[in-house]
């Protein structure tokens, strides 16, 4: 049995050292997310009225489909408040931590060769995996350790020593969950992306599954692990049957992805990839057309997931006007209009946090032209009568097209949800202006991406720190009460709220040329520089 582990530990040591700048930048950046926001709020709403009147606006449906359930709000402290706002998003961002990271271990290793050159080595058939979970089983205790002590360290009197420890272990469960549901697709993918493709459409699926049952449907929430870890109740009850009823299922699902990995052979996958045809299409000769096929799985997921999204969300509008008619806060977080319900307005910011996801898969498809040169595909490329402005091209071609089509589909999805739940549904032309406002900002993010495979390939991480900025200020800012200038450093803060906005053609131009700029520069950068 030892045999199967051995030297483990070496292995372990060897990713910790090839991430030891990745791991202490997204532990010390999430501590760093959350910890300042528990300190602001005390100071944002002051008396027990001000937090009764938030506590009001928490009970509408949207709130609770988007934040899960509120604890405590009869007697809404700072700590209730600060578990409701940010317990969810701050589990999401350490669930995209872990399932980066072990993919990156993982399938990536295997599909690059390393992992055979490992077992080629005096080590165990199951030390790789082990070890790949293990190295992010320790990173989520730190970072709990971190986050809870940082809470409590605040001095708050809502903020105990118990529930910061709660809140920090909620957060480490979820991040051990989705390290070991990784682990498993691993083993039943038979690629890297197709891993990566599972698991984020696991945790859209999950966020999805557990706004409904939040809503009233308590069976739905208790299955996934988003909504198990909501029912701690930090800072109001704290529980902790949630977090080891988290960490139990992910010791199950990592001891059966042993056992996959164990009758796996090495490079494949027990999801089978479709035979491909004997003779490729005229379309398959061109850059374009080989970056489509690469992507084309992806990007119709992409699609689907987005119509599903919109979907899920048109469906919680039936009953929102009453809720946001005595909601005095959340009246303060949607824009003012004359002529306009409270529903429409609230729309508005709807379309808007929508297109910030949906700018998520187009900055995978520019992005994976940075995986496959790592991978060192590019090279074979740039080998035969191929130019690289026909590869960046084909790349930044997709993400642009597919830019349109995304906000098309969450519109689409979000209409056919509203037209059964509303009696005065909002016109389908005046949401698709709406959505088609956005496109430039959306452009910045792929020109933004361009322009660092361009000059710094290694550096790319840092458009998703941009996006989740972006996402941060745009669904939290106003209220957080922070600063307007804020929301102007991204480009999403500079797009006209139609229908209650006239639109800026000066200002659109204007984001459009930062995006031209963007994306020309990188295509000089591009063009210089070494491919790696």
């Amino acid at each position: 049995m030892t045999k199967l582990f051995a030297n483990t530990g070496v292995i372990a040591l060897s990713m910790l050292r090839r991430d030891r700048i990745r791991i202490p930048v997204w532990i010390i950046s999430i501590t760093l997310f959350v910890v300042p926001i528990a300190a602001l709020l005390p100071d944002l709403y002051t008396t027990s009225v001000e937090r009764q009147v938030m506590a009001e606006s928490m009970r509408n449906p949207a709130i609770t489909f988007m934040l899960g359930p509120g604890y405590g709000l009869d007697n809404y402290t700072d700590g209730a408040m600060m578990a409701h706002f940010m317990l969810l998003y701050s589990a999401l961002i350490v669930a995209i931590m872990s399932i980066l990271l072990v993919a990156r271990h993982t399938r990536e290793d295997e599909d690059a060769g390393r992992i055979e050159m490992v077992r080629s080595l005096p080590v165990g058939l199951l030390s790789n995996l082990t070890a790949a979970f293990l190295v992010l089983f320790i990173a989520n205790i730190v970072l709990s350790v971190l986050v809870g002590f940082g809470l409590y360290a605040l001095g708050f009197e809502t903020m105990d020593l118990r529930g910061s420890l709660i809140y920090g272990a909620s957060m480490g469960a979820v991040g051990v969950f989705f390290a070991a549901l990784t682990c498993l697709f691993a083993q039943l993918a038979s690629s890297n992306l197709a891993v990566l493709g599972y698991s984020f459409g696991f945790l859209i699926v999950a966020y999805i599954v557990r706004g409904i049952g939040d809503m009233g449907y308590e069976v739905l929430s208790l299955i996934t692990p988003l909504g198990l870890i909501l029912r701690t109740e930090v800072y109001v009850n704290d529980y902790w049957w949630p977090v080891l009823a988290c960490l139990a299922i992910s010791i199950i699902i990592f001891a059966l992805s042993l056992y996959l990995y164990s009758i796996r052979d090495l490079g494949a996958g027990f999801i089978s990839t479709k035979p491909g045809r004997k003779n490729a299409s005229g379309f398959l000769s061109s850059p374009l057309g080989l970056a489509l096929r690469l992507q084309r799985t992806s990007i119709i997921a992409w699609m689907l997931g987005m119509f599903v999204l919109g979907a899920a969300y048109g469906s919680i509008l039936g009953d929102l006007e009453g809720f946001l008619d005595t909601s005095g806060m959340i009246l303060q977080m949607i824009p003012e209009a004359e002529g306009m319900n409270v529903t429409e307005r609230f729309i508005t910011m709807l379309i808007t946090i929508l297109t910030i996801l949906g700018a998520i898969p187009i900055l995978l498809f520019i992005l994976r032209l940075n995986s496959e040169e790592s991978d060192g595909r590019t090279g074979h490329l740039l080998a035969r009568a191929v130019s690289r402005n026909s590869i960046l091209g084909s790349y930044t071609f997709i993400a642009i097209i597919a830019a349109p089509i995304i906000q098309l589909m969450s519109v689409f999805g979000l209409w056919s949800a509203a037209i059964f739940v509303m009696e005065d549904v909002i016109s389908l032309n005046t949401l698709i202006k709406a959505a088609l406002v956005h496109l430039p900002a959306m452009w910045i993010m792929v020109g933004l991406a361009v322009f660092l495979i361009g000059f710094v390939p290694r550096l790319t991480g840092l458009v998703w720190v941009y996006l989740g900025y972006s996402f941060f200020i745009v669904y939290l800012g106003e209220m957080l009460q922070l600063p307007d200038w804020m929301a102007k450093s991204t480009p999403f803060g500079h797009i006209p709220q139609v229908p209650i906005d006239d639109v800026n053609l000066l200002t659109l131009a204007i984001l459009m040329f930062i995006a031209i700029f963007l994306i020309a520069a990188g295509f000089i950068g591009y063009n210089k520089r070494d491919i790696r």
